[in-house]
């Protein structure tokens, strides 16, 4: 039975010089700020307790760690009881069991509500050095001298790897460190250079052939279009008729008007011979006189309006329009527009510019246009005007309206040929081209 006894406490005590081992080693292993929970947390493998607290310096120290949390609430009624007590027991320089009586009145009259009733205190320090603070543990159980000794030895290697925390220099990095954080800083660098690169900033928006100054041919009066002589892009001399309004209505108009007149004319001339015997008829002839001259502005202005009813080119161009069979009968209002005449030469392009790729352009940027019918041949030119103000395009897009001056072969820029426009603004970083949606997106949806 003896041997047995002698056999479990040689086991304990091995077990223990085995913890208190791989406890030092755990100690000098740890970083700076990783040891002050080592020394309040991980004792507990070799002596069991239920609260330490991690004091650092000497009278005038701080607390640096409690057990049990990661980082102690220096605010609260325990952290400032503690800061009147581990003071006193810094100044006592000696590892001991504390008791109540050496402490100050007020702070002994709270051990109760902040302790077990039975503490150790354990001062760190090394020859030469000076003290560097100290470990307060507090359990139920009264403390042994067994105890006290082992917690000498836990005391010097603590202090011993605080010390070599407080000296120790940063890890050199390894080769294969160096290299790696080498090449990301030389990508980094790389993004940055290739972000500031300045690169001449453009956008792409949907354009056609126009003529430059086009003569418009609208509706001289209301009115149903008879017939169109002219085909769409037809080329037409000048005085060469394009088409004509139907004349039945309004000729039947004149020539009741003509009736009219006639009339008035007959009763004019009749009173005019009775007035010579009658003076009482010389008041109708003034009456008889201004109907007279009505009627016949009446007849001269139909008549007029049946002179215009054939509408003629009054330069020679092409008929710009779209479908003859779309004007055929259809009915027209005075002045509204029925074709233009252009001459084929003289062309722009007009470009419907997206607000959402609006850039600051120089009033005479360069412009590219690629035709759909040739896109590999573009047509260079200069930006001519801006409107100041986007309107809603045919495909239900507010766009702004922008024209240019090409300088390309005239056989090339047929009317109504289309393609695409590539306008060239002012330089800027790479960075803020590639990313000026992104943030024009951002500031319209802060609002800014």
């Amino acid at each position: 039975m003896t041997a047995q006894v002698t056999s479990n406490q040689l086991n304990r005590q091995l077990l223990r010089l085995s913890t208190l081992l791989q406890l030092g080693k755990r100690a000098r292993a740890a970083v700076r700020t990783e040891l002050p929970f080592v020394m309040v947390n991980e004792t507990a493998g070799l002596l069991p307790y239920q609260q330490a607290v991690l004091w650092e310096g000497g009278a005038q120290g701080r607390i640096a760690a409690l057990s049990g949390v990661s980082a102690p609430d220096l605010g609260g009624s325990y952290a400032t009881w503690l800061r009147r007590v581990l003071p006193v027991l810094a100044a006592s320089g000696k590892a001991h069991a504390v008791e109540a009586a050496e402490l100050p009145p007020d702070a002994a009259s709270g051990w109760a509500d902040h302790l077990p009733p039975h503490a150790y205190w354990l001062p760190l320090a090394v020859p030469g050095t000076g003290q560097l603070g100290g470990l307060l543990f507090a359990r139920t159980e009264p403390w042994s001298e067994a105890d006290g000794h082992l917690l000498d030895y836990v005391g010097d290697g603590y202090a011993h790897a605080w010390l070599l925390s407080l000296s120790r220099r940063p890890t050199l990095p390894t080769a294969g460190t160096r290299r790696r954080r080498l090449l990301a800083a030389l990508a980094v660098a790389a993004v940055a250079a290739v972000g500031a690169m300045p690169v001449r900033q453009s956008v792409l928006a949907p354009a056609e052939v126009i003529p430059r100054s086009p003569v418009l041919i609208r509706a001289p009066f209301d009115g149903v279009i008879d017939t169109v002589a002219v085909t769409p892009n037809q080329p037409v001399v000048q005085g060469q008729t394009l088409l004509t309004l139907d004349t039945a209505q309004l000729a039947a108009k004149h020539k009741v008007a003509l009736k009219a007149r006639d009339v008035t004319q007959a009763e004019y001339q009749q009173a005019a011979q009775q007035a010579v015997f009658d003076p009482k008829v010389k008041g109708r002839l003034t009456v008889l006189q201004g109907k007279l001259e009505q009627e016949a502005a009446e007849a001269t202005y139909l008549q007029t309006l049946l002179d215009r009813a054939a509408l003629t080119a009054p330069m020679a161009g092409i008929a710009v329009f779209d479908n003859v069979n779309d004007w055929l009968g259809r009915p027209v209002a005075q002045g509204e527009r029925i074709l233009m005449l252009a001459d084929p030469k003289e062309v722009e392009l007009e470009i419907r510019l997206a607000v959402g790729d609006a850039l600051p352009f120089p009033p005479d940027a360069e412009v590219a246009f690629f035709l759909n019918v040739a896109p590999d041949a573009p047509v260079h030119g200069r930006l001519t005007s801006t409107s100041y103000r986007a309107q809603a395009t045919p495909d239900g897009i507010v766009a702004y309206r922008l024209k240019a001056e090409l300088a390309g072969p005239s056989d090339r820029l047929r009317i109504g040929l289309k393609g695409t426009a590539k306008i060239y603004g002012e330089t800027a970083p790479l960075a803020l081209w590639v990313l000026r949606r992104p943030i024009a997106s951002v500031r319209q949806w802060l609002a800014l």
